[in-house]
């Protein structure tokens, strides 16, 4: 199929209208009849409701190609940039080929306002960056066009439209969230081509984040992405913090599921419960990329387990000190193997503190801050109020202190 040209815009759309008009089945007539009032009336904010309420209802496939090349082109003009783009975002998906889907995106995207500024020259006044919301606008259309290049296996053309619509992002004061979206959703999705979990996963938290998950979404698609969610987190190398997963609600979606022991897993990991780790290996072998990496999971919920006691440490003040026969107790391991435990953890930044490999003894001064679940908070709350408790005897003492210094000098 070949993308046509847009229209010239002394060329009338409405013969195009009239017709669809009165050969369109009856659930859509009420559509066209809007747009084709709304277009003679010249009502194009009007317009630009009427025609994303049309590309974005059931059935109107079929038409969505013709109406943009025969119609939306002749009056793009008119439209908000950013409703046109998101207006093309969704008739690309109705071509057949990506090829076709990202030629018709970059014919769009050349068609749009560029958001840099020109600098002055001798020759030229220059002229400034356009007013909102020109560039974001062309950062959804990066986006769009980044996706496409996904879906061919252009890579090295992604990444490229990704960073240039990341840096236009950056340079704005507010963004609509359906335009971080965008990019968010296809930053993750090429993370997740290539494998890179932590990337993958901030990416994938920051899209849903965006995203009204019960409207847009589908109950499939939040249940896979809840499962490549947990397969990030637990991959991640640099992911140790389970709490904000945990509290999303798309992850309910895997309860009842095959993959519900993937959120008890995570569940485990959360709060360093080695023997639940243990309970639940036997289900690794039903997600291959799991299993292959049992020893890296091993190592994650110890050093899970080692965040989680130091965090639940009594706070009575007589010493920070924990033996390594304690850590080793708590995290299933010899005695000879928490130091290098604990080296592994400060060279991650989980933990901050020193080694006393003679006594055999940490001082942990710093834990990494994490998203807590109610358990933790539980103990957390138990440990302000020792602490509470001791800041008031604290207070007594020096009260004491202070009547009895009194009382001497009176006696002078």
């Amino acid at each position: 199929m070949e993308i046509d040209t847009p229209a010239s815009s002394s060329t009338s759309p409405l013969p195009y209208l009239e017709h669809q008009l009165s050969s369109a089945p009856e659930e859509l007539k009420p559509l066209w009849t809007k747009i084709k009032s709304t277009y003679e009336k010249k009502l194009w904010h009007n317009l630009t409701v009427v025609l994303t309420e049309f590309v974005f209802a059931p059935g109107t496939g079929p038409y969505q190609i013709d109406l943009f090349e025969k119609f939306i082109t002749t009056i793009e003009s008119k439209i908000n940039a950013l409703k046109l783009v998101e207006i093309a975002r969704r008739v690309g998906r109705e071509y057949s080929e990506p090829e076709l889907t990202l030629k018709f995106l970059q014919s769009l995207h050349s068609r749009l306002t560029s958001p840099y500024p020109v600098e002055a020259t001798d020759d030229n006044p220059g002229t400034p960056a356009p007013p909102p919301p020109a560039a974001s606008a062309y950062a959804l259309s990066l986006s769009s066009i980044a996706y496409a290049q996904l879906l061919l296996g252009n890579l090295d053309g992604c990444k490229e439209s990704l960073d240039e619509c990341e840096k236009i992002l950056s340079e704005q004061d507010t963004i609509e969230p359906s335009v971080n979206a965008g990019y968010y959703g296809v930053a993750g999705d090429y993370f997740k081509v290539k494998a890179d979990y932590a990337p993958y996963y901030k990416n994938a938290l920051l899209y849903l984040a965006c995203v009204d998950t019960e409207r847009e979404l589908s109950e499939e698609d939040r249940r896979s992405r809840a499962h490549d969610l947990c397969i990030a987190a637990l991959l991640g190398e640099t992911i140790y913090n389970f709490g904000e997963l945990l509290q999303h609600p798309i992850l309910q979606t895997l309860v009842g599921t095959e993959w519900e022991w993937i959120k008890d897993l995570i569940s485990s990991f959360n709060s360093g419960e080695i023997g639940k780790f243990e309970s639940l290996a036997n289900h690794l072998a039903n997600e291959p990329i799991l299993e292959s990496s049992i020893s890296f999971l091993r190592q994650k919920i110890c050093l899970m387990a080692l965040i989680q006691t130091i965090f639940a440490r009594p706070r009575d003040g007589s010493s920070r000190l924990m033996t390594f026969q304690t850590i080793g107790e708590a995290t299933r391991l010899p005695v000879n193997e928490v130091e290098h435990l604990l080296m592994k953890a400060l060279s991650l930044s989980l933990i901050k503190g020193s080694l006393d490999q003679v006594d055999g003894t940490a001082d942990i001064s710093w834990v990494q801050p994490r998203v807590l679940e109610g358990s933790q908070l539980d103990t957390l709350r138990e440990q302000l109020d020792a602490w509470c408790t001791s800041v008031g005897k604290t207070q007594e003492q020096v009260e004491t202190q202070r009547r009895a210094a009194q009382e001497a000098v009176l006696v002078q």
